[in-house]
C-alpha cells in the first residue's frame, strides 16, 4: 500500500479531529460564559470580549489544520 492510498484518510483526520475538538471547546466555553454572565451580569462586556478572543484562537487552530489538510490533498508532498 503506497502513501497516496492513505492520503484521503490522513486528510480526513487532519480536518475531522481538530473540528471535533474545536466544537467541544467552543461549546464548553459558551457554557461557562453563560454561567458567569448569569452570576455577575455587570461583567457581561468584559466576559464577552474574553470569550470572543478565546473562540477566535480556538477556531483559528481548526482553520489552520483544515488548510494544512487541503494543502496535503492538493500538493501531496509525499510522492
Amino acid at each position: 500500500m503506497n502513501s497516496s492510498a492513505l492520503l484521503p484518510l490522513a486528510v480526513a483526520l487532519l480536518i475531522g479531529v481538530p473540528a471535533l475538538g474545536s466544537c467541544i471547546g467552543i461549546g464548553l466555553a459558551s457554557m461557562k460564559m453563560l454561567e458567569a454572565s448569569a452570576r455577575q451580569p455587570e461583567l457581561m462586556g468584559e466576559l464577552q470580549t474574553r470569550f470572543f478572543l478565546a473562540v477566535g484562537v480556538t477556531d483559528g487552530a481548526f482553520i489552520i489544520a483544515t488548510g494544512i489538510g487541503l494543502w496535503f490533498a492538493t500538493a501531496n508532498p509525499f510522492q
